[in-house]
């Protein structure tokens, strides 16, 4: 069976196997570092100490925020 997360607007399916059990598992199966990214789940901010014991569930809404350097 697969489920879904909608990424940033993408709807992004994983397989049971494959599923992020996690906000910081889902960074890091996306290779996203977690010290650049603000992570909002269905409207809520996940404080960054947070992202390992945030759990995902099938259909959330997801929005990743990533902070890019310059000048």
């Amino acid at each position: 069976m697969n489920r879904t997360l909608t990424i940033n607007g993408s709807e992004k399916t994983f397989a049971d196997s494959q599923w992020p059990v996690s906000v910081a598992d889902l960074l890091g199966k996306l290779q996203i570092d977690q010290a650049t990214v603000v992570a909002e789940i269905d409207g809520q901010i996940v404080e960054r100490n947070r992202f390992s014991e945030t759990p995902l569930h099938h259909g959330q809404q997801i929005e990743l925020i990533r902070f890019v350097g310059g000048g």
